[in-house]
Formats: C-alpha cells, sequence, structure tokens
C-alpha cells in the first residue's frame, strides 16, 4: 500500500476521533496533531509514541505508537477496553492457541481485562484508544496477590 493511502487512513482516524470528542463537549478540548510537527517520545526497545490526548477524568489514553519488527509486547491487560487501529505493518494477535493478523487499516478490539498476547511482524504504527494506563502486566498481577514487586524483566 501507498505512502499516502497510509497517511490518508492515520488522517482520517484522528478526524474521526477528534470530531466525536468536539461534538459531545462543545467547541472546549479540540485537538488537532500532526505526526511531523510534534516531539515523538522514545520508549524501551526502539519504540517511540505521541500522547494525543488524556481523559482528565478518566485517565483514558489516545496515543500513535511506533514498535520496530520483533518487538514482542509483554503479556498484558488495561483496565478499560482498547482500540487499535493499525496504519503501517502488521501486528500478530495471539488467541486460541492462534496467531491472527492485523494488516494495514485494520481495526481490533481488545476488552478490558483480558490478557493481551501481541507481537510485531513487521515495523508498526499504530493508533492507540481508550485505554488507561499504566498497563497491568501479568507479572504484576501476580505479584499483587503474593504482595512481591515485580521486577522489569518479569513479564509472564
Amino acid at each position: 500500500m501507498g505512502r499516502k493511502y497510509l497517511i490518508g487512513v492515520f488522517l482520517l482516524t484522528l478526524s474521526m476521533l477528534l470530531l466525536g470528542q468536539a461534538v459531545s463537549s462543545g467547541n472546549e478540548g479540540r485537538l488537532l496533531i500532526n505526526p511531523g510537527d510534534t516531539k515523538w517520545e522514545p520508549a524501551n526497545a526502539g519504540s517511540e509514541s505521541i500522547t494525543l490526548r488524556e481523559d482528565s477524568k478518566t485517565g483514558a489514553t489516545e496515543l500513535l505508537a511506533h514498535y520496530p519488527a520483533g518487538y514482542v509486547f509483554p503479556a498484558h491487560w488495561h483496565d478499560a477496553n482498547e482500540r487499535i487501529i493499525l496504519i503501517e505493518g502488521q501486528l500478530a494477535l495471539e488467541e486460541d492457541g492462534g496467531k491472527k493478523l492485523l494488516n494495514p487499516g485494520g481495526y481490533a478490539y481488545l476488552p478490558a481485562r483480558q490478557v493481551q498476547h501481541l507481537s510485531c511482524v513487521s515495523s508498526i504504527r499504530f493508533l492507540v484508544t481508550g485505554f488507561v494506563p499504566p498497563f497491568a502486566s501479568v507479572a504484576a498481577i501476580i505479584a499483587r496477590s503474593f504482595a512481591v514487586t515485580p521486577t522489569e524483566h518479569c513479564f509472564v
């Protein structure tokens, strides 16, 4: 797929999200962010993200993220439903003992408190909406059960 198409998908998606926010709250809270005009925040393993919006009442976050090929997300879940729109690349979601692939322009709805197993088949860029950070790793959940402090490398 062409780069212009992927940029178009991203801009259309972002426009729909922002329009929904503007309609629900009048003129307050309007927001326009172009990826090339803002600073990407580096994160672990070569990933980076731009926080688009945080809901001050619920803590729900919307962000644009980029992860390198081969990146495997630690098993985790969120307290809120999560929605992913893949802009470029290919993302694998493990479920029911198999993998399903999300392709550019694809949409994934991940229900709250269900453990997610995700990996990057290729370098990916996606829009994530609705989740409430920080994510809860399986290791952190187990650690809380036994009142111990998890370390960075003990994700399940």
